[in-house]
């Protein structure tokens, strides 16, 4: 509330705090509706007057009612305003608001509060509008800032991207990868917006001649390359040849990674001249397919020993999904603990029967630990406090409904009977969770 100006027997205005001091706590202003003739009256002939810094003010006539009535329709009026003004502040706060819009309405609501038909405290209602109009004229120079900025970061992820494709253009021995890259600096390009047309015709003819120098030097590689593609026809004969020779080894673990050692140096010795990559290819393959499949015949005997241990583990499969966890927990537990010692001594099943083995078991595991998490949230005391909250909550505000209507306070009763029951379906959907369990 104002304090009283000790001269004129009226409140003293609150000081109004200039824009720039917006990164400040927003100045307050108190509702004029609980007090309304801290801030107004009204005399014998029915004119209504408000206090301000410099005297009463007349601000409209009132007939309607008692003067009580009357200063309680212009505080309430004053309070209105000072709503819309909170919300204006809020939305700027929260940055879903147009700074633009929120600086035109503030200005406007503060140069018309001179001629305003409202009861309140009008000085700190026009603090709090230098306030926001100092928010927003903020919002609207920061907004600008970023416009300028996106516009010089533009310029510079072009520079960026031209110097990239001059780097490229002049070093890359990656051909496939650079021409990528410079298909995808392209492709940014045309979506990096804002540059001033100058600037970017200069940027354009920069990355255009560093596609063109790049593009001959790939034509100078490739004409070179031919000449290597003889050496690469001699060297995968000399790989033929191992594959060949160690075709018949049974050294199989040692022998199958000369194999993939030898596909590795087989990649790196480039391609063959085209009439006869594909022949020298095929001849490669055969002498590795030779020793894979001799190599499968000996793992299919395995395979027969690993067939064994599935039909041991699935009648294991068969006890353990009997389990009944929800009948007696304690019991399923110690039975599926039995049964994984048994499985794991079994030992290696099929690889195609790993995955649909070891997932029934876990369906088993998972229905165990489900039962067993089950009984526990049953206890859970975070629960039953959680209702137990809600429900001390409903309780509050029945009483508060309570005392309020035996007061005549209808109004706040209502309020306070809402609460109540949005408390009360909160504490329901909580019991109703807990019984769940």
């Amino acid at each position: 509330m104002a304090q009283e100006n000790t001269s004129t027997g009226t409140p003293a205005p609150h000081p109004v705090p200039h824009a720039l001091h917006a990164g400040h706590a927003a100045p307050p202003v108190p509702p004029a509706e609980p007090t309304p003739s801290t801030w107004g009256r009204i005399d014998d002939e029915g004119t209504v007057y408000v206090i301000t810094a410099e005297g009463e003010r007349a601000v409209g006539v009132w007939q309607a009612g008692s003067p009580d009535e009357g200063l309680v329709h212009y505080a309430r009026r004053f309070d209105d305003v000072r709503t819309e003004v909170e919300l204006l502040e809020t939305r700027l706060v929260s940055g879903a608001g147009d700074p633009k819009h929120a600086l035109s309405s503030a200005t406007q609501i503060r140069d018309g509060l001179a001629e305003s038909a409202l009861v309140g405290d009008l000085a700190a209602l026009a603090a709090r509008l230098e306030y926001v109009i100092g928010h927003a004229e903020k919002a609207l120079a920061s907004a600008k800032a970023e416009r300028e900025e996106a516009r010089a970061a533009a310029v510079a992820r072009k520079q960026e991207l031209a110097e990239e494709a001059e780097k490229i253009a002049a070093d890359s021995t990656q051909w496939k990868a650079a021409g990528d890259r410079l298909r995808a600096i392209l492709d940014e390009w045309k979506t990096v917006k804002g540059v001033d047309r100058k600037t970017d015709d200069e940027l354009w003819k920069r990355f255009s001649k560093a596609r063109e120098a790049f593009n001959r030097r790939r034509g100078s590689h490739f004409a070179e390359l031919d000449k290597q593609r003889a050496s690469a026809k001699q060297r995968k004969e000399e790989l033929i040849a191992e594959a060949e020779a160690i075709s018949e080894s049974e050294d199989w673990g040692e022998t199958a990674g000369r194999y993939k050692d030898l596909m590795t140096e087989w990649k790196a010795a480039g391609r063959a001249p085209k009439d006869s990559d594909e022949a020298l290819w095929q001849r490669f393959r055969a002498a590795q397919d030779k020793f894979f499949a001799r190599r499968s015949t000996v793992f299919s005997e395995r395979d027969a020993e690993f067939g064994a241990n599935a039909a041991r583990k699935e009648e294991l499969l068969v006890e353990a999904e009997k389990i009944d966890a929800a009948a007696n927990l304690e019991a399923a537990k110690s039975a599926l603990r039995r049964i994984q010692e048994q499985w794991d001594e079994i030992g290696k099943v099929p690889r195609e029967r790993i995955r649909e083995l070891d997932g029934r078991l876990k369906a088993v595991q998972d229905a165990v630990k489900s039962a067993e998490d089950t009984k526990w949230r049953r206890t859970d005391p975070e629960a039953q406090a959680r209702a137990a909250q809600f429900r001390e909550r409903v309780e509050q505000f029945e009483s508060q409904a309570a005392k309020a209507r035996a007061a005549g306070d209808e109004r706040r009763a209502k309020k306070a009977d809402e609460q109540a029951a949005q408390w009360r379906e909160w504490l329901q959907a909580a019991e109703a969770a807990v019984a769940d369990r």
